[in-house]
């Protein structure tokens, strides 16, 4: 499918994607933000910007991540709607800084905020993809609770196509550029295409190790698929190859937002 012309949607879509590592999850994020001219939203990059720029949220997650502590759900949520807010895609609250709500500081100070979820945009415009979050049953709650996404995709690859693509995997460790001999070689063998510098492979790109870290995954995603299941907002692609599974879904986003 051609990505010259990006392809017109009516309404907004809303997108998570979720696949195990290897499944090819970094490609598909990349031709939806290409072919659809979507947003990507990385909870990853707010939260090293609200830190950056020292807002109320960002400081106290600053502190718990000094602490040895990981940044809890409600703050997470917290800062992807103030930057939805900002963006103009979901209804802004009244805010204190840009980085946090009013709900957020109420929370914050320990009073109880009502929940309210936010109205959104339905202008194809404010489509996006929500990268990185959420990765739990409890986060895709938490989220529930202050924004309506609408369509989540479940990225299914048979796991010995992942456990071969893993074993021929060699990254170039500086500009983690990654290669595969099976099919995206280097033109050198070993060597980088833009440096020349040599490649490597991970220290846990070996079958042994990644299958544990697969399962691992199916142990914690298989309650974030059966919550959004339930919703009626999943929908589960099959395929051997990103080539197999991006027109799928392709004709899936057009056949529900365009």
């Amino acid at each position: 499918m051609s990505t010259t012309t990006p392809l017109r949607l009516r309404k907004a879509a809303r997108v998570i994607l979720v696949g195990p590592p290897g499944s090819g999850k970094g490609t598909q994020s990349g031709r939806l933000l290409n072919h659809f001219k979507m947003s990507a939203i990385s909870s990853g990059d707010i939260l090293r910007e609200n830190i950056r720029a020292q807002t109320p949220l960002g400081v106290q997650a600053e502190r718990i991540i000094r602490s040895g502590g990981l940044v809890n759900d409600n703050v997470m949520v917290k800062l992807i709607v103030g930057e939805l807010s900002r963006r103009g895609w979901v209804e802004s609250r009244s805010t204190l800084t840009s980085g946090v709500t009013i709900t957020g500081a109420l929370e914050i100070l320990g009073h109880e905020a009502k929940k309210t979820r936010l109205a959104a945009s339905s202008s194809p415009a404010s489509s996006f993809l929500l990268d990185g979050f959420p990765r739990t049953r409890g986060q895709a709650e938490s989220l529930d609770q202050e924004v309506e996404m609408n369509f989540v995709v479940n990225l299914d690859v048979p796991r010995d196509v992942i456990l071969e693509r893993i074993e021929s995997r060699m990254v170039h460790a500086p500009s983690g550029r990654v290669y595969n001999n099976s099919w995206n070689p280097p033109k050198v063998p070993g060597r980088d295409d833009v440096t020349g510098e040599p490649l490597t492979k991970r220290a846990d790109d070996c079958p042994e190790v990644f299958a544990k870290r697969l399962k691992a995954y199916d142990e914690s995603t298989a309650p974030l698929l059966e919550h959004y299941d339930k919703t009626g907002l999943l929908w589960t692609v099959r395929g051997a190859s990103s080539d197999e599974i991006t027109p799928q879904l392709d004709a899936e986003i057009l056949r529900r937002f365009g």
